[in-house]
């Protein structure tokens, strides 16, 4: 928090859009308006999102589906299946967006993102509803905007933004007036800021801490002493003394994994190899769009943990034997690692495949003796731009090129078009 000259202010702003993936559906469908609509996770498995609609009605993130598929046609109920290229594609317009109103843009999540605003308190909020009718204007989602001094509670009001439909969608903590906001921090649970989840709330709740205007009236150094430097930093944020500073950097990451559920059990050897092939592939292609390389490899299998009868949970760790970004490398590595260890006829119901000891591309160049002619070509971001264009079972090595997508694939069987990525798909209007 900076006081700068004239009356003008630095404040942290946290721009977060409503029910995310609900309203990514709904920009693209009109009709699913003012209607429960709910979001479903990989398989068609269970909840994800949900609209106001479908909180109304009781339902909770991680109910599965087949307990609501049957009452769906009386309630109304409307379900989609996850088109993570269609949120994808959506949540990196509006990071675009907010980036032309900001100093400085920390994107904290598909749907959040953090940004650094300078002006006075009015100029502030009127720098907010800009954001909020550009983002309606030009990607067609709502979002809520919270500005405060600190990144905490900025959080806590644009959750303040989010439950009062009287500030349309934008709240300023420098505008509320200070009793509003004791007020409100009386009546909200301590589990209700940023930071602060059931376990440790109930902890807070053991020494009569309950409600955020408790927390905030905490000695920040014994509360330290007592639970952790987070929570010291989290007290004084409720303090507007800025400790949790704006990540601009992407952290370099640490692992990578590419693990999915199977929407019908691979019980044969050949066609894991298959699963593990299209798996290290799309590894390799993250790889490839992060920049970095992998020297450690492990695969995984097992069956269901809800199946009795059959158990099995295969793993082998590969040592490479430099650091790669290899399509062709990992997918022999992928496809031999669990030799020996599957049982055939054994319905598998997950795989997966974890790259660590990850480094950056380049930072030890092989001998020319030594490198590979496909990562010389660049064949794993050559396979990324591919898919990019043309979706992701378009093209492979091996036999992870088949002609139509594997029966084992993830089920979405109420998929939405991708109507921002995919030509064919794109959004069709008739004149009358």
């Amino acid at each position: 928090m900076k006081n700068l000259d004239n009356g003008r202010v630095e404040r942290t702003a946290l721009i977060d859009v409503n029910s995310f993936y609900v309203s990514c559906e709904r920009a693209f469908d009109p009709k699913l308006e003012n209607r429960p609509v709910v979001v479903l996770s990989n398989n068609d498995g269970c909840v994800v999102a949900r609209s106001n609609e479908a909180k109304a009605l009781g339902i909770e993130n991680g109910d599965p589906w087949f307990k609501l598929a049957a009452d769906a046609k009386r309630t109304g109920l409307v379900h989609r299946s996850s088109n993570y290229e269609l949120y994808g594609d959506l949540s990196s317009r509006v990071m675009a967006l907010i980036s032309r109103y900001t100093h400085q843009v920390e994107v904290y999540s598909v749907d959040e993102a953090f940004g650094l605003l300078r002006g006075t308190p009015e100029e502030l909020e009127t720098i907010g509803r800009e954001i909020k009718s550009a983002v309606a204007r030009h990607v067609g989602l709502p979002v809520c905007v919270g500005i405060a001094p600190t990144k905490t509670l900025a959080k806590f009001v644009n959750r303040v933004a989010k439950q009062n439909p009287a500030l349309g969608g934008v709240c300023s903590y420098d505008t509320l007036p200070a009793a509003h906001r004791d007020h409100i921090m009386s009546r909200v649970p301590v589990t209700g800021i940023w930071g602060i989840a059931g376990r440790l709330g109930k902890r807070l709740n053991g020494i009569g801490i309950f409600t955020i205007a408790d927390l905030k009236a905490a000695d920040p150094v014994a509360m330290r002493k007592r639970f952790s430097v987070l929570m010291q930093r989290t007290i004084l944020e409720l303090n507007e003394v800025p400790c949790i500073p704006l990540e601009t950097e992407i952290a370099t990451k640490q692992q990578l994994i590419f693990s999915r559920s199977f929407s019908k059990p691979v019980t044969t050897t050949a066609r894991m190899h298959e699963v593990m092939a299209i798996y290290a592939q799309q590894a390799a292609i993250r790889l490839a769009k992060d920049s970095q390389q992998a020297k450690l490899m492990t695969c995984f299998a097992g069956t269901s943990h809800f199946n009795p009868t059959a158990t099995s949970f295969p793993s082998a760790t590969v040592k490479l034997s430099a650091p790669t970004a290899d399509p062709v490398i990992l997918t022999r590595a992928a496809t031999g690692a669990l030799e020996g260890r599957l049982v055939d006829g054994v319905p598998y119901a997950r795989a997966g495949v974890m790259l660590t000891d990850l480094s950056p591309a380049g930072a030890a160049p092989q001998l020319p003796a030594f490198a590979t002619a496909h990562e010389e070509k660049r064949i794993g971001a050559l396979l990324g731009a591919v898919m990019d264009r043309y979706g992701t079972s378009s093209i492979g090595l091996g036999i992870a090129g088949m002609v139509e997508a594997p029966d084992w694939g993830m089920k979405r069987q109420a998929l939405s078009p991708r109507y921002t990525t995919e030509w064919g798909e794109l959004l069709v209007v008739k004149a009358a």
